[in-house]
């Protein structure tokens, strides 16, 4: 068996520097400069960048039309303990490599699965201690942790909302291993990502029942955390569909509405993906917005769609302009609460050299990096904030004032509009702003 912990998977490269715009060095950062003071404090906080452990070192290229492109040395033991503490070794190589400074993981991302419930505890048993190990002489930490409760056969049906309660108490199950997983490990928040929680025809499926069933299950696995001591927040990722029809976190407003209905909204916040928002027909900017609104912007998975294509294809992120608007918002808020960027992306399928992983990477942080520096100058630098305030300005009078501090009745607004007069039509200055914008791309 290979030493454990020696082997250098990639060969050739070494930590990545910043150098500026003026470089032309494929592996360097352009923008992203992780000391560099914006809107008063370091990128670094501001993003707290995190890899994916399951599109990085768990992703192979396949797609339903054929098998994977990427042979990874890590996968090749058929002992999946072995494998594990490879795949661990590969990681944090990668991530210290990279500059980043944090993780997120699936529970079978970490380690293959067992054919039964304990073997798949022992294996995450014996490879949790030697995480921990890596994380501790590496200073990487964990962002969130989550389990897959969607992949295997038994959750066809979904896992907390399945019909079968057998199905649900193995999810219970399976819940409890990763959210222990996420303790012992230090996680900052835990996510839930809804998978298979949805329908496919409304003919054999009683809604109501699953939404209270999801419901209790939330509030099930939040009390044991919190009675393990867990302080962090927990997060729910919105997706329309895929892989069901129609998935019941279908977008921020559908998550925070359900969070509200059970009692969830204190402990709960939401984790964003920027392809989701495209599938559920909405800006990322937009679900931000109506997160941020509520006090419940959490965490961000980074990534981005395909105008072309109809599915969650997860790119890597490159749109400036993009990820520009999403930073108004996130510095307009105050920042995320709790989470921080995901690159919640794979490489593509013939993208198959070790060297693109770190150029993803590196294009995704400047994205980001560029984009809030865009987003920071607008805000010092332009009239754009002004702009938006003299908007609403009309509720800077009196009666507006009274009318957003809840002093005034019906019966006065038809009072007040009988001695106004017609209102004008004020222009929005749409185009105004949106100039303004790519004035500072």
């Amino acid at each position: 068996m290979p030493l454990i912990g020696t082997t250098e998977f990639f060969k050739g490269i070494g930590p990545i520097p910043f150098e500026g715009n003026a470089s032309d060095n494929p592996l360097a950062y352009k923008y992203y400069d992780a000391q560099r003071i914006v809107a008063g404090k370091p990128m670094r906080d501001h993003f707290k960048f995190a890899v994916a452990y399951w599109h990085s070192f768990c992703g192979t290229g396949a797609d339903p039309f054929g098998p994977g492109t990427l042979q990874h040395p890590w996968d090749i033991p058929s002992d999946p303990l072995e494998a594990a503490r490879l795949k661990a070794d590969a990681a944090f190589e990668f991530i210290t490599k990279l500059g980043f400074e944090y993780f997120c993981f699936h529970d079978f991302d970490l380690v293959r699965e067992g054919d039964t419930l304990l073997e798949s505890e022992k294996r995450l048993a014996h490879i949790i201690p030697y995480i921990r190990e890596k994380m501790e002489a590496s200073g990487v930490k964990l962002l969130w942790g989550t389990a897959n409760c969607f992949s295997h056969p038994r959750y066809m049906n979904g896992a907390a909302t399945n019909p079968d309660f057998r199905v649900v108490a193995r999810a219970g199950a399976q819940i409890k291993t990763a959210l222990d997983a996420t303790l012992e490990l230090g996680g900052e928040n835990y996510v839930f990502w809804g998978g298979r929680e949805g329908y496919m025809s409304l003919l054999n499926t009683q809604m109501k029942k699953e939404l209270d069933h999801l419901g209790r299950f939330l509030g099930l696995a939040r009390d044991y955390a919190r009675g393990k001591g867990f302080t962090g927040n927990f997060f729910i990722e919105p997706k329309p569909m895929e892989p069901m029809k129609h998935q019941y976190d279908y977008d921020a407003a559908t998550v925070i509405g359900f969070l509200h209905q059970y009692g969830l909204q204190d402990d709960f916040k939401l984790n964003l993906e920027v392809n989701h928002a495209t599938l559920a027909g909405h800006t990322m900017q937009h679900e931000m917005e109506v997160a941020a609104a509520h006090g419940m912007l959490g965490s961000i998975d980074a990534n981005r769609g395909d105008a072309q294509n109809g599915w969650d294809t997860d790119q890597f992120p490159n749109d400036v302009a993009e990820v520009a608007l999403m930073m108004l918002t996130l510095l307009e808020a105050g920042g995320l609460q709790g989470g921080g960027i995901n690159f919640d992306a794979k490489l593509r399928r013939n993208s198959t050299d070790p060297e693109d992983l770190f150029l993803a990477h590196i294009g995704g942080a400047d994205t980001f990096a560029r984009a809030l520096l865009v987003a920071d100058r607008i805000l010092r630098e332009s009239p754009y904030p002004g702009w938006r305030r003299q908007r609403y300005a009309s509720f800077e009078s009196v009666a507006g004032r009274d009318f957003e501090q809840g002093r005034l009745t019906l019966e006065d607004l038809y009072a007040l509009a009988h001695t106004q007069g017609e209102p004008p039509l004020t222009s929005g200055k749409q185009e105004l702003l949106e100039n303004l914008v790519n004035r500072y791309l």
